[in-house]
């Protein structure tokens, strides 16, 4: 039987009566992950208001979802409490790996967050998923959120997470440039970490390494993106969140968002580095996706993405976004983006106008 083949055709070869969809698609996610399974179908996984938990929608053609049942229920969850935020799933020798964040109930200072980053486990993408382990994958000792795993060439594993904002204030120029100008007495800042995961999520190896921070300076090249949070005098807060990381010819990728994940200027930038570790650097180009609503647009709040490749040779920008029509509510968008000869990263987003159906060719 010879494989299944996926690809997109190029806007221009479409004609104008070809098949189209706009973003975004009518599935409010926040931090949305899509699976491609074995069985062909495409999985969406992502944060959802209306349930403790995590539910699932199911499509064939990457357009046309179908809202599927809830595949991790958070009632019953051996050691979160709530807030069970951005699912990853992962297909694995036959099984699915279900990561993602809530609130330890193991709160002996009574903080007011207590993230950490847990696994569970299923023999189908549809779920139901349980509990790999009764207790979080491990505790670096401050909260954190966004896991994304990657498996290297060599077998070894690799979570990246976000620590996050909680109880973390830094020093910086903006700190003090936000001191003087009476906005904020301090900026508390979320960082990147990876760290090597054993091969059956039940630990971590070594220590984990801090791989992406706000800038420092303020004549850094990425300080005036990172921070328009601060400089609008939206909170005290500066975040570098969502990290997703692929590897492409040789260069280690890792997508991020920054700014404040409930407002109008969350945006995507990268980083590239020759190990999975690190040391990663941000690119000048940064940021690769944000808001259009200064030019024209109705898009805001673009971030938290992953990468989609397609076994035809297409890559796409999976993310979540807020329109004027559809309010505070975060819906999900797909964009082509790709990586240049030259290394560079491209997204070509956010659109809300007509973009080309995903074709199918399917061989027996």
């Amino acid at each position: 039987m010879k494989k299944l083949l996926i690809f997109f055709l190029p806007a221009i070869l479409l004609g104008c009566d070809s098949p189209a969809y706009r973003n975004p698609l009518d599935v409010a996610f926040g931090d949305p992950f899509i699976l491609h399974a074995a069985d062909g179908k495409f999985y969406m996984y992502g944060t959802s208001g209306d349930i403790r938990g995590f539910r699932v929608c199911v499509s064939d053609d990457l357009v046309t979802w179908q809202k599927g049942d809830v595949v991790y229920d958070g009632n019953a969850s051996a050691w979160g409490t709530d807030c069970f935020w951005a699912p990853e799933v992962y297909e694995r020798n036959g099984r699915y790996y279900l990561f993602f964040s809530a609130n330890w109930r193991h709160n002996p200072n009574g903080d007011l967050e207590t993230f950490r980053i847990g696994v569970a486990v299923a023999d189908s993408p549809s779920g139901p998923f349980s509990d790999l382990y009764d207790r979080p994958v491990f505790d670096p000792g401050y909260p954190v959120i966004d896991a994304n795993v990657l498996w290297d060439d060599d077998g070894r594993v690799y979570l990246y997470y976000s620590r996050c904002c909680y109880k973390h204030p830094v020093e910086s120029e903006l700190s003090a440039w936000a001191r003087d100008k009476g906005l904020f007495d301090e900026i508390e800042e979320s960082w990147v970490y990876g760290v090597e995961m054993k091969p059956d999520f039940s630990g971590v190896i070594g220590e984990p390494v801090a791989l992406l921070t706000p800038p420092q300076s303020a004549s850094d090249p990425q300080t005036g993106w990172e921070s328009r949070s601060v400089t609008a005098g939206e909170v005290n807060r500066r975040w570098t969140e969502g990290s997703y990381a692929f590897k492409e010819n040789g260069t280690y990728y890792m997508m991020y968002s920054a700014n404040f994940y409930g407002g109008q200027h969350y945006a995507v930038g990268y980083a590239t580095a020759g190990s999975p570790l690190g040391p990663f650097v941000k690119s000048s180009d940064n940021p690769v996706l944000e808001k259009n609503a200064d030019k024209g647009g109705e898009v805001t709040g673009t971030g938290h993405n992953m990468v989609l490749k397609l076994p035809g040779g297409g890559m796409y920008c999976v993310y979540h976004g807020r329109t004027a029509p559809t309010g505070d509510a975060r819906m999900v968008f797909i964009d082509p983006m790709e990586v240049t000869e030259d290394g560079r990263l491209k997204v070509f987003g956010p659109t809300t106008s007509p973009q080309p159906v995903p074709v199918w060719t399917k061989g027996l």
